[in-house]
């Protein structure tokens, strides 16, 4: 089986040109945003941290090794990306210990700019957001770079995108990269060419029966796996021209929540489509795993329709022990801001926590 990550449909049509993203480390900034405040009191220690060209996994085991404790014990909410600068907080679980002098902490590449006590444990997804700064350098058209980037063309799509939002689809980070160079074997392959779906790559293996047996490489490939069925679904919505129309039995996410609720009476359908139109509510998509669908009726079916063409993906999943989520199909950027100057397109705006800035970029341009 070949999962391919290419042939997703965009909700606005193709790309208006192309662009260079992530030229600089600063074209790249992520903010956590945490949606509480320590409480400045308790055993757990929060490190408000700025790093570049560092892997979030590397920054936790590097704070282990300084304040000599286990790996464990250091926590963060979620990974950042490598090749950017980002800040984000970091827990460290000093219990009796003593606590270390945060100001001797030498990484290449980071910087502690804030203590703060907290009296519980920093998890995996207690995010509320990230906010985002990208700057996508050389905008160039989709012929040659002789003909002149239509800019009133990106402004309407920027203008769509804050207004009715973009495909929530999982980004090119969670299938991973492959850097592919020459060998005696392989004297074609360009020097550091980069090919998507190294995670994919696993995710095949894992399909076919074969054992992962590094435990984080098989997380990896189990998440690309569902993540890769759930961005098929918001393809066929796409195709099939009702991403954002409703279908009977859609599972309705409330913005801003996990809670959700199934559109069941064809009599609240003009209810539904303006809740839709005001961001209030979010048409949801399967998370696949074991267990009854939430969803019923037209949207049910689709669905069915679109995962039953990969029953040995629905095989994998169901064995792995993992139940049935959901997820919304559709992000709108918050705050969302942007100028054009000098062929450099540069955006501000927060997302909620495990949405893709990259996905927002897919519907304007090539990077």
């Amino acid at each position: 089986m070949s999962l391919s990550v290419s042939h997703w449909s965009r909700l606005y049509g193709d790309a208006l040109g192309s662009a260079t993203l992530k030229q600089e480390m600063h074209d790249f900034i992520v903010e956590e945003q945490l949606g509480f405040e320590p409480s400045g009191e308790g055993e757990h220690i929060f490190l408000w941290l700025e790093k570049t060209n560092l892997n979030t996994a590397f920054v936790a085991e590097s704070l282990a090794k300084f304040s000599n404790l286990h790996l464990r014990d250091i926590t963060y909410a979620g990974r950042k990306d490598k090749f950017a600068l980002t800040r984000q907080w970091f827990g460290v679980h000093i219990a009796n210990k003593q606590e270390p002098n945060w100001d001797e902490f030498d990484l290449e590449g980071a910087k502690i700019l804030k203590v703060a006590r907290n009296d519980r444990k920093l998890r995996v997804g207690v995010l509320k957001g990230n906010r985002f700064e990208l700057t996508l350098r050389n905008l160039t058209a989709n012929d040659d770079e002789k003909t002149e980037f239509n800019i009133q063309a990106l402004e309407e799509r920027l203008a769509l995108i804050k207004q009715h939002g973009a495909p929530n689809y999982y980004g090119s980070q969670r299938f991973g990269e492959m850097r592919i160079t020459p060998t005696e074997s392989n004297e074609a392959a360009p020097d550091n060419k980069v090919v998507q779906g190294g995670n994919l790559a696993l995710a095949e293996k894992l399909v076919a029966g074969e054992a992962i047996r590094n435990r984080n490489k098989r997380s990896m490939a189990i998440s690309a796996l569902r993540s890769w069925l759930f961005n098929q679904v918001i393809h066929e919505r796409i195709e099939r021209d009702c991403f954002l129309q409703p279908l009977l039995g859609d599972a309705m996410q409330l913005s801003g929540s996990n809670s959700f609720f199934v559109f069941n009476d064809d009599a609240e359908k003009e209810k539904i489509i303006e809740r839709l139109s005001e961001n209030d509510i979010n048409i949801t998509a399967p998370l696949w795993g074991d267990g009854k669908l939430h969803s019923d009726k037209a949207a049910k079916a689709l669905e069915v329709d679109c995962v039953k063409q990969f029953p040995e993906i629905i095989r994998t999943l169901n064995s792995l022990g993992l139940k049935q989520e959901r997820r919304a199909i559709r992000i709108v950027p918050q705050d969302f801001t942007w100028q054009i100057e000098n062929k450099h397109l540069k955006m501000q705006f927060s997302l909620p926590a495990g949405c893709f800035a990259t996905s927002i970029v897919r519907e304007l341009l090539d990077v």
